[in-house]
């Protein structure tokens, strides 16, 4: 059978190529491309953890400015009742009219104070809803690759925070 002594003939030349081909593709692939595409797995990696400690310690600090916001909060709150305390005693020692005049300008220094920390506290969880917005975006952003709107992150972070 001619057929088969031909197609032994072909069986070494096939051979010497495949092994061309795949020694080819072993080097320019193998050793090529594989440990570059493995840096930046590993690159990526990196950035992605250390955008998450990053974004751990925006978290600590923000609870730390928290804790000093809530330290001043409550300087200021005792600082307000001593100052009504002081204004009742000297109220006492005075007249009638002389109390009800005093409570008065208490009674606005209180309004004043208590707006003044609702203020504040509506300043501090407004930056922390934005500060925790933008981080979430952004680790979304770079963890998945998706855009995330800034007005869905606000309310995904504020369903979080308050419920």
């Amino acid at each position: 059978m001619p057929q088969i002594a031909q197609l032994s003939a072909t069986y070494a030349s096939q051979i010497f190529w495949a092994l061309i081909f795949f020694g080819f593709v072993f080097f320019v692939v193998g050793r090529g491309f594989v440990p570059k595409v493995q840096a930046t797995v590993a690159n990526r990696d990196k950035q992605i953890a250390d955008d998450l400690a990053a974004a751990e310690a925006a978290r600590r600090a923000a609870e730390s400015d928290e804790a000093n916001w809530a330290a001043t909060s409550n300087k200021q709150r005792a600082e307000a009742q001593a100052l009504i305390a002081k204004a009742k005693a000297d109220a006492t020692k005075a007249s009638e009219a002389r109390l009800a005049q005093a409570a008065a300008v208490v009674d606005e220094r209180i309004a004043q104070a208590d707006a003044r920390l609702a203020a504040a506290r509506a300043e501090a969880l407004a930056e922390i809803e934005t500060v925790a917005s933008e981080a979430a975006s952004d680790i979304v952003a770079r963890l998945a690759g998706l855009s995330v709107d800034g007005d869905a992150a606000r309310a995904a972070v504020k369903e979080v925070l308050h419920g």
